[in-house]
């Protein structure tokens, strides 16, 4: 019983990094003219790890559950 819960939680973790991935990447947009313009725009390789990481865990997550 652990291991479906296990692949649940790799696909949610996974999920929720696209998410956060997706914000800071697109968060310059709507932040233009604003103090936290600069330091989010800094941001951008954190944005796209977390894209990154985001895609690999909902892979792994899948494939566990396709097994």
């Amino acid at each position: 019983m652990a291991q479906p819960k296990r692949q649940l939680r790799t696909l949610e973790r996974g999920i929720l990094c696209l998410v956060i991935g997706a914000a800071v990447l697109l968060a310059p947009r709507f932040l233009q003219g604003t103090r936290w313009f600069e330091m989010v725009a800094g941001a951008y390789l954190v944005g796209w790890f977390a894209l990154v990481l985001g895609v690999a865990l909902v892979v792994v997550g899948l494939v566990r559950r396709g097994k």
